[in-house]
């Protein structure tokens, strides 16, 4: 890839993915013409729908979003039924905004507070890491290391979970939704790309990505964007088996760039009984330093 992301092709494959989706029944309109070429909504009902001329709305589906208002951008959303995040990636998309680097910070460097570092060395029974841009992996706990691997023997370019999850195939092993987790991977990464399409290292991942794994050039073609958030993920260890744990993510406040995340176990359940095997065997299932300097 070139460097940066086409936002104007971001812009007009994701508009037309979310039309493709949708047919007129869905919205409640009564399709015209007995043979329609294209799948889901033609131009002209989602236009319709949106209250904008069909010339208007052509032109933002061709990429050009220019001068476009929060108020057309909603109200599109609204026709295409648009979730929350998607929403917030059609607006990056259309009306990007100048992206500010915070003061003292070098380019491409993505600094853990000392304090949240000293957190996470602290938490001893908890899984937990902190992960910014471009899904890096920016620190962790001996209990994430003992329960993903030891990313500490990895080099620093590939502590990366999309990289992990569609390149290691220990990975493929470790999560029994695989499926599900490449997914949303994926997911995630496409809002990023929407924060940042001039981002030259996620272009070069993205790219790295689409040569190396038909899975992760299948799913990207999707346009389909996910925030992270929480829910629940099974794994098969291969130290201590099954596992079902709780995961939640924090958006840290003072740097939305990066997110603190955890998992955890039913209190009583055999998977407690697993991570409680696990952080006891700490030493020996994470053998390297588990937090980055």
């Amino acid at each position: 890839m070139d460097g940066q992301l086409d936002r104007r092709a971001e812009l007009s494959e994701f508009l037309r993915t979310r039309r493709a989706r949708l047919k007129p029944q869905d919205v409640g309109l009564e399709p015209f013409g007995r043979h329609r070429r294209v799948p889901g909504l033609r131009r002209e009902e989602l236009a319709q729908l949106a209250g904008v001329s069909v010339a208007y709305y052509t032109r933002l589906e061709q990429g050009n979003g220019q001068n476009v208002s929060a108020e057309v951008l909603d109200a599109i959303a609204r026709a295409l039924r648009l979730t929350d995040a998607e929403q917030a990636h059609l607006t990056h998309l259309a009306r990007p905004k100048q992206q500010r680097r915070r003061a003292g910070a070098p380019r491409g460097k993505q600094p853990v507070r000392v304090a949240l570092l000293q957190l996470l060395e602290s938490i001893e029974t908890v899984p937990a890491y902190v992960t910014g841009r471009r899904s890096e992996i920016l620190a962790w706990n001996r209990m994430a290391a003992a329960l993903f691997g030891d990313w500490g023997k990895l080099p620093a370019a590939e502590r990366n979970w999309a990289r992990l999850v569609f390149l290691n195939p220990d990975y493929r092993e470790l999560f029994v939704d695989w499926d599900q987790k490449a997914y949303d991977m994926v997911s995630f990464l496409r809002m990023d790309a929407g924060r940042h399409p001039d981002d030259p290292r996620l272009s070069a991942l993205v790219g790295e990505l689409s040569v190396k794994s038909e899975e992760f050039r299948r799913l990207w073609a999707t346009h389909d964007v996910k925030e992270k958030s929480y829910g629940v993920k099974r794994m098969r260890h291969p130290l201590v088996g099954d596992l079902t744990l709780s995961f939640e993510t924090f958006r840290l406040v003072d740097d939305e760039e990066q997110c603190f995340v955890t998992y955890h176990a039913e209190p009583g359940s055999p998977s407690a009984e697993g991570l409680r095997l696990l952080a006891s065997w700490g030493t020996d299932a994470a053998a390297t330093s588990a937090v980055t300097p």
